[in-house]
């Protein structure tokens, strides 16, 4: 799952990315229902890690059915 995918769904989730202060292959998220934030990281067209993917959405306090459905 590229990042593109996965900022598409978050988005859908009503997640909203913060911007960016810098350079960096890393882009911080926020979810504001529950006011939790993390990092996921840009590898532009390479797929990230599943795990890496799963410990994000945990971070922003949603449910992993949730975000496979989104």
């Amino acid at each position: 799952m590229t990042y593109r995918h996965v900022s598409r769904k978050l988005l859908a989730l009503g997640c909203t990315e913060l911007p960016r202060r810098g350079g960096g292959s890393h882009r911080k998220w926020f979810n504001p229902a529950t006011e939790r934030a993390t990092v996921v990281p840009d590898w532009g067209g390479r797929d990230l890690k599943l795990g890496t993917v799963r410990a994000s959405v945990r971070q922003l306090g949603l449910e992993w059915e949730q975000f496979q459905q989104a």
